[in-house]
């Protein structure tokens, strides 16, 4: 099987500079921006955060079909990065705009229906750059490779994206500062879009199958793909955890940790572990195996979140040890996922000798997307349960029930939340077909 180019890796992985940061800064900074700039009150944000991606779980599936569609009639699926990528770009910068309509309620609906905008195009980049793998390369091995440079890059936009974010709205304050941090992440995903669709112009495309075209041949085939279904679900619930560890971020370094400048600090602590950690769990992968791997990254992760319930009871570089310990568990997670997917789609395909890729990416997003949504939500309804306080002013005096319910929100609840994949790790399930017995 032919070997991708270090080329092609690293050009393809620059899509990670979208995903990473569609997936990351809304997270982080959405319903801090809603409850402490528009006073919007903490029930309404967990709406904000997830219908319009409740929507986007709908439109994934229907995205890659028309990916599928668009790969046997123009040989590519390019042009839909080119669209959806250049759509985020333009959308995420509008999301933040904060055009003043006049009170919190029609400024909220402003932001609900600019970030449904923007999770639509979204989709429409993330599905075929999800569906790249299984057709650049049939090689399990290089498949791997692939992935390990893109969650690397995922991971270089985590630490640029995510702890820029928060640092650009702290340094400036207010409404001007969302609106700077927009337009500058904004900037970096079109640039990252126009390097991918540029990029991959003669990247191989792997053979065209016939195209699942219709809603009931969809359900049909997730039906009879027990292992997708099992690993979707196992996806799911982390980036539920995920969600919530991304949206309490703000909230725990400045009411836990005691600054709001910790936010930047957590990140770099966070991130600089997994870009350490992200060329050996796929190395541990080969060793012991690709869900055992999984299982590892997961354990870590869990004892991570777990170890900050104590953070205002231990010293802070404690607190430190046990954000690096997510970092490190993070960066498996995020590996071994991707690396299985693109061997159970392969399996599919030639089960079935028809596209899954499309399919399977499509149905792939949605659920983390619908993940990432609940996770976001889940945290404004636990600032509602502890009676946080929304104003325009960030500093404002906050009860000891809200405070409660940051700590626990930021520790317990995504720590449990990534302990309970364990049990849905199911080797005869899962299995790969080239992992070691």
């Amino acid at each position: 099987m032919a070997t991708l180019s270090g080329r092609t890796r690293f050009r393809y992985s620059l899509g990670s500079f979208v995903t990473g940061s569609f997936g990351t800064v809304p997270g982080l900074v959405l319903v801090k921006y809603l409850t402490d700039t528009m006073a919007v009150p903490a029930g309404w944000a967990a709406a904000i955060v997830f219908v319009p991606k409740a929507w986007d779980v709908l439109f994934n599936p229907v995205a890659g079909r028309l990916s599928d569609a668009d790969l046997l009639k123009t040989g590519s699926r390019r042009r839909f990065l080119l669209i959806g990528g250049i759509g985020v770009a333009i959308l995420f910068a509008a999301m933040f705009a904060h055009p003043g309509l006049g009170g919190p309620l029609p400024d909220a609906l402003y932001v609900a229906v600019m970030f449904a905008a923007c999770a639509t195009a979204y989709a429409l980049f993330q599905v075929p750059f999800n569906a790249l793998p299984a057709e650049l390369t049939e090689s399990a091995t290089e498949r791997t490779k692939l992935t390990s440079v893109r969650i690397g890059v995922l991971a270089v936009t985590i630490l640029v994206c995510g702890g820029g974010a928060p640092a650009i709205t702290t340094a400036i304050e207010g409404v001007a500062g969302y609106r700077v941090m927009a337009v500058v992440i904004g900037l970096i995903v079109l640039a990252a879009t126009l390097l991918v669709y540029f990029g991959l112009k003669d990247a191989p495309v792997g053979s065209l199958r016939p195209n699942t075209v219709n809603l009931k041949e969809l359900v049909g085939t997730l039906a009879g793909w027990r292992p997708f279904r099992w690993l979707l679900g196992t996806y799911f619930i982390q980036a539920l955890g995920i969600g919530t560890v991304l949206a309490a971020i703000p909230f725990f370094a400045q009411r836990i940790l005691g600054d709001s400048a910790y936010g930047t600090i957590l990140f770099v602590i966070f991130v600089g572990p997994a870009l350490v950690t992200m060329p050996l769990w796929p190395r541990l992968g080969d060793r012991v195996g690709k869900l055992n791997g999984f299982r590892l990254a997961t354990a870590a992760f869990a004892v991570g979140l777990l170890g900050l319930v104590f953070a205002q009871s231990i010293p802070l570089v404690v607190s430190f040890l046990f954000v690096a310990l997510c970092g490190v568990g993070y960066a498996g997670i995020s590996v071994f996922p991707l690396a299985i997917l693109p061997d159970l789609i392969t399996a599919e395909e030639e089960r079935t000798g028809e596209t899954r890729a499309g399919i399977a990416a499509g149905v792939w997003t949605a659920g983390e997307t619908l993940g990432l949504a609940f996770g976001g939500g889940l945290w404004a309804l636990i600032l509602a349960f502890g009676g946080y306080v929304s104003s325009t002013d960030a500093t404002a005096f906050q009860p000891d029930s809200a405070i409660v319910a940051i700590l626990v929100g930021s520790s317990i609840i995504p720590g449990v939340l990534i302990a309970l994949a364990l049990p849905l790790l199911r080797r005869k399930v899962l299995e790969p077909r080239h992992e070691p017995a």
